[in-house]
């Protein structure tokens, strides 16, 4: 694996500098292989069609749920960040919001969400920008450009507040360690292609507790698990072509993976998310959906997936303008 460094970080003048820790995106306790879910969902955020209004969502993109079960959205065109509690009727916005631009208040197609629950923060995936700033969640003036010139598509912290970036358009996930001015490639970066050292428009990344990290490798249409240190990914999800068997995944995106090394991911062109046990060559279908609303190539978008600490599940769908919740079935 090569080791490549780029961009150089830049801070506004009211950004502030803490040392950041936060758990990874690994979900424990409830969830395990036998785990069912009610396959009815309910409407968690938005629900009352397109739009920037504060019940509104316009083409959600990727989550991130806190400890107090409140879920962090990156609203792609309304260029924010916005915070929903349980059962509440509209969000909080707590990043962007000033309308589409690339000054230091304003973001521009936001892909992904982290919470740095050490400084109250939020990380963003500032997408149009090509950058990853960071804003306080208390004090919404405090922002910091982190990474500049990066393709970004998603984003992931380890238990050492180190941050992963995957890089759609490089083919490659860094891992940028707090203050560092460089990343380090830990996925992919030997261009586009299929082989177990390349990646193919890489999107949601997940961190375990060993740092492994696992990536969503879209176009190959497989999930794939980078070792610590590792040369070549694993083949964990999928890896036999586009397609709809059991051992087939079709543009995987969302994903989340369990203290079991378990891996589920949504699977938009098959409208249905899987299970894939740790070792199996065959996932299962946890979730059909086969009533999420269609883009105009009759592509079910399910951007992003994950777990509360009771086990149930959200799932992002960008065209139905929500996240939905699907209650743990006991």
């Amino acid at each position: 694996m090569t080791t490549t460094t780029s961009t150089t970080s830049t801070t506004s003048t009211t950004s502030t500098t803490t040392t950041t820790t936060t758990s990874t995106e690994v979900t424990t306790g409830r969830v395990n292989t036998n785990t069912k879910w009610k396959q009815n969902g309910i409407i968690f955020a938005g629900g009352c069609g397109e739009g920037d209004k504060l019940d509104q969502l316009n083409h959600p993109r990727g989550i991130d749920i806190d400890d107090d079960g409140s879920i962090y959205i990156a609203d792609f065109y309304n260029h924010r960040i916005v915070k929903w509690i349980l059962d509440a009727n509209y969000g909080e916005v707590v990043a962007g919001g000033n309308g589409r631009g690339i000054s230091i208040d304003e973001l521009d197609c936001p892909k992904d969400v982290v919470i740095d629950k050490v400084t109250n923060s939020v990380i963003i995936c500032d997408s149009n920008n090509h950058r990853v700033v960071k804003w306080s969640v208390q004090n919404p003036k405090n922002r910091q450009i982190l990474i500049l010139e990066v393709t970004c598509d998603s984003l992931a912290l380890d238990n050492n507040g180190d941050l992963y970036v995957s890089d759609w358009r490089n083919n490659e996930v860094k891992r940028w360690k707090q203050g560092g001015k460089y990343g380090v490639v830990v996925a992919g970066g030997n261009g586009e292609g299929n082989n177990l050292n390349q990646l193919f428009s890489p999107s949601n990344i997940v961190v375990d507790q060993d740092y492994s990290v696992y990536v969503s490798d879209k176009s190959n249409h497989r999930v794939m698990k980078w070792l610590k240190g590792a040369e070549e990914g694993i083949v964990v999800a999928g890896g036999q072509g586009d397609g709809d068997n059991f051992n087939q995944l079709s543009y995987p995106k969302g994903l989340v993976v369990d203290h079991l090394s378990n891996v589920y991911v949504a699977d938009p062109g098959n409208r249905r998310v899987m299970r894939w046990p740790n070792g199996s060559r065959e996932g299962s279908i946890i979730l059909d959906l086969h009533s999420c609303l269609e883009n105009p190539k009759n592509f079910c978008i399910l951007d992003d997936i994950s777990f509360d600490r009771q086990g149930n599940l959200y799932i992002v769908k960008s065209f139905d303008h929500i996240v939905q919740k699907f209650d743990i079935d006991d």
